[in-house]
C-alpha cells in the first residue's frame, strides 16, 4: 500500500500540516524560526551552526536568545534559507516521515509568482528529494472543504473565496477551478488587526490588565467572547440595559497576582471592524460585503451567478457567531438594490440572484482539510509532478501545476 501524502499549508502566521485522508491536521504551529546570529556561534561547532534553530512555539519560547524571524509575509516566501530549514524540521521532527517515500501537497497564496513554485520545487526534489510534489492554491482547497457542508448541494469549484487569517484577508473568485487573478482583491483588515482593537479598547477602561499580558488577554477574549451583531446601535442599547446578561468577566493571574477585568462592548465591537473598518482604521473604509460584491462584478459575466451562488468561508477569523450570516445578509442588500435599479431604467424585471454564503465546521483549517481531502484521491497521483520528471525538465515543471477535474467522493 502507498504511503499516504503529506499536506503542508504555509500560512502568514501559522502552518498547518499532517496526512492525506486525515480530518485535522497532525500539528498546528506558528510560522516563526529562531537562528542565532553567526557571530555567537561557539568556535568549536566546526560546521554544525546551521543545526541550531527552533520553529513553532519552540522559537517563541526562546526569542530572547535566538533571532526570531518570520519566513512569510502575507502568504509569500520571502527567507528562503529559514523556509528551508522550517520545512526540513516540519518533516523530520514533527512528521517524523521520510520524504523519499511520500509525495507532498504544498499551499501557496493565489498570484504566486512562477518563480516562487520553482525555488519551492528545487528545495522539495534537491534538499528532501521528495517522491513527487504538487502545489495547490489555497482557494481552490478551500472550495473543496466547503463540500462537507449541508449548505452545498452540488460540488463545483467555481466560488468566491472569503479567506481571512491572522495577517490579511483575501476574496479570491474561482472559475472551475481556475483563480480569476485580475479580480482579486486585499483587504487590509484581519485577525491581528481585530486582537489589536480590542486591546486598545481594553487599555481605555480596563487598568487592572498587566502592560505585558495585554496582547495576550485581547486575543484569548476575541476567541471566546467575540461575535457578530445584526445591528451595532441596537446591540449598544442591550448592553446598556441589560449589562449583568452581556456584560462578560474574564479573570486570570500574572505573577501569582489574581486580577479580573469586564469584557463589554468588545464582543461585537471586535468583529464589527470587517462590516464598519472606519471604527479601527481611518485609512480604509469599504466593508467586506461590498468588497466581495465588487469583486464579483468586475469577474466574467458569465460567472458572476456561479460565484454569488457559493461564497465560502476559510480561515480562523470567520469563524465568528453569525459571521456568515450578517455577510449573507448585506451582500444580498447590494444585490437586490442593483437588480431594483436595473428594473427602473429597464421596466424589464430581472432574474432574482441567489446569494448564499457557506460555513462549515472545518472553515478554520479550511486550506489544509481541502488539501487533504484532494491528496487521498487516486486523481492525485496523476496531477503530482514525479521526482523523474523534474530530473527529466527542471523545476519549471512546477510553473503550471493542472487543476483537479470535480471529483466524486
Amino acid at each position: 500500500m502507498a504511503a499516504p501524502a503529506v499536506v503542508i499549508d504555509n500560512g502568514t502566521g501559522y502552518t498547518k500540516m499532517g496526512y492525506a485522508g486525515n480530518c485535522e491536521p497532525s500539528f498546528i504551529i506558528p510560522s516563526i524560526i529562531g537562528t542565532k546570529d553567526p557571530s555567537q556561534v561557539r568556535s568549536n561547532w566546526k560546521g554544525v551552526e546551521d543545526l541550531d534553530f527552533f520553529i513553532g512555539d519552540e522559537a517563541a519560547q526562546r526569542a530572547g536568545e535566538y533571532t526570531v524571524n518570520y519566513p512569510i509575509r502575507h502568504g509569500i516566501v520571502e527567507n528562503w534559507d529559514n523556509m528551508e530549514r522550517y520545512w526540513q524540521q516540519c518533516i523530520f521532527k514533527y512528521l517524523r516521515c521520510d520524504p523519499e517515500d511520500h509525495n507532498f501537497l504544498l499551499t501557496e497564496p493565489p498570484m504566486n509568482t512562477p518563480e516562487n513554485r520553482e525555488l519551492t520545487a528545487e528545495i522539495m526534489f534537491e534538499t528532501f528529494n521528495v517522491k513527487g510534489l504538487y502545489i495547490a492554491v489555497q482557494a481552490v482547497l478551500a472550495l473543496a472543504a466547503s463540500w462537507t457542508s449541508k449548505q452545498v448541494k452540488e460540488r463545483t469549484l467555481t466560488g468566491t473565496v472569503v479567506d481571512a487569517g491572522d495577517g490579511v484577508t483575501h476574496i479570491i473568485p474561482v472559475a472551475d477551478g481556475y483563480v480569476i487573478g485580475s479580480c482579486i482583491k486585499h483587504i487590509p483588515i484581519a485577525g491581528r488587526d481585530i486582537t489589536n482593537f480590542i486591546q486598545l479598547l481594553l487599555r481605555d477602561r480596563e487598568t487592572a490588565i498587566p502592560p505585558d499580558e495585554a496582547m495576550d488577554v485581547a486575543k484569548r477574549i476575541k476567541e471566546k467572547y467575540c461575535y457578530v451583531c445584526p445591528d451595532m446601535a441596537k446591540e449598544f442599547k442591550k448592553y446598556d440595559e441589560e449589562p449583568g446578561k452581556w456584560v462578560k468577566q474574564f479573570a486570570s493571574a500574572w505573577r501569582e497576582k489574581k486580577w479580573q477585568c469586564d469584557v463589554a462592548y468588545e464582543r461585537f465591537l471586535g468583529p464589527e471592524i470587517f462590516f464598519n473598518p472606519e471604527i479601527c482604521n481611518a485609512d480604509y473604509t469599504t466593508p467586506v460585503p461590498e468588497v466581495i460584491d465588487n469583486t464579483i462584478q468586475q469577474s466574467p459575466i458569465d460567472t458572476r451567478r456561479g460565484l454569488y451562488k457559493s461564497i465560502v468561508l476559510s480561515g480562523g477569523s470567520t469563524m465568528f457567531k453569525d459571521f456568515g450570516r450578517r455577510l449573507e445578509r448585506d451582500i444580498k442588500r447590494c444585490v437586490n438594490e442593483r437588480l431594483k435599479k436595473a428594473e427602473t431604467l429597464s421596466g424589464f424585471k430581472p432574474t432574482p440572484v441567489d446569494v448564499n454564503v457557506i460555513s462549515h465546521t472545518m472553515q478554520r483549517f479550511a486550506v489544509w482539510f481541502g488539501g487533504s481531502m484532494l491528496a487521498s484521491t487516486p486523481e492525485f497521483h496523476n496531477v503530482c509532478h514525479t521526482r523523474a520528471q523534474y530530473e527529466e525538465i527542471g523545476p519549471s515543471i512546477c510553473r503550471h501545476n493542472p487543476v483537479f477535474s470535480t471529483i466524486t467522493m
